[in-house]
């Protein structure tokens, strides 16, 4: 799985250079989950970006396994990326949508035996001939999600895929995708705003500010989790002090987050 050492992205923006990501040093553990929290322009989704191959970094590198790897076996290395937004294309239908991007990869059976698969584990399967503009924001997103699943992704990205969605049906997704996560076991990269969902979520949250981690929140709260558990509301008090302080980079250990330590 990835990792990176001394990673760093600089933009060229009229003119002068802006730093998106400094000198970042960080390891993904296979079948983990890893939250990225941090004020907008603090480099969350450059790291996505670069993780996705969709950007260069500027300085450092991105390992697989511990080696940098040859095109070949960067391209071995299955990606799903979830957007903010679904970016559904609306002329299709939701199986036409979840098996876009396998077309002209796979035959047409085997795609359509994969879209049958992820869409009756995402529960779209009544749902499979609708258009996007019958779907409520809450499908719009499980279809997003269910298009990055159906190739079986080594490595998940998800770039604050719930947050324009209610507080009820953002909470549903979550515990969906973990559900998913137990069942497929990818790599999970995922980026939010909300500290809670950070919380909830999380085998690592990370926090960020201008472009550097400065902050590691290791979270070994068993699941099923509740926001109201007392070892949650300790985290999300963690890391909501080190964004209002901009705390010096600083590490925050498992047992210190075991349930009942909430104060």
């Amino acid at each position: 799985m990835p990792s990176c050492r001394g990673l760093g992205k600089t933009f060229r923006i009229d003119g002068r250079n802006v730093v998106a990501l400094r000198d970042v040093d960080l390891d993904l553990p296979r079948a983990s989950i890893s939250v990225f929290v941090g004020p907008s322009g603090c480099g969350k989704t450059t790291l996505l970006r670069l993780l996705a191959g969709l950007e260069q970094p500027t300085s450092g590198v991105i390992l697989r396994d511990g080696a940098e790897p040859s095109q070949a076996a960067a391209e071995r290395t299955r990606v799903g990326y979830v957007f903010q937004e679904p970016r559904l294309m609306p002329w299709l239908s939701v199986a036409r949508n979840v098996g876009f991007n396998l077309e002209g990869r796979l035959p047409k059976v085997e795609i359509a035996t994969r879209v049958a698969d992820i869409l009756s584990i995402m529960g779209l399967t009544t749902f499979a001939s609708a258009r996007p503009d019958q779907l409520s924001g809450g499908m719009a997103s499980r279809v997003g999600l269910a298009r990055a699943l159906v190739s079986n992704p080594d490595l998940l990205l998800l770039d604050e895929p719930f947050a324009a969605l209610d507080a009820m049906t953002r909470r549903r997704l979550q515990a969906e995708l973990v559900a998913l996560w137990q069942r497929l076991s990818p790599t999970i990269v995922f980026v939010t705003h909300d500290v809670e969902e950070a919380a909830l979520l999380a085998d690592t949250v990370y926090r960020m500010e201008s472009g550097a981690i400065v902050a590691r929140y290791p979270n070994s709260i068993p699941r099923p989790r509740d926001a109201t558990d007392a070892g949650i509301v300790a985290l999300r008090r963690a890391i909501l002090a080190g964004l209002e302080e901009k705390a010096e980079p600083t590490s925050v250990q498992p047992s210190t987050l075991k349930r009942g330590t909430a104060s």
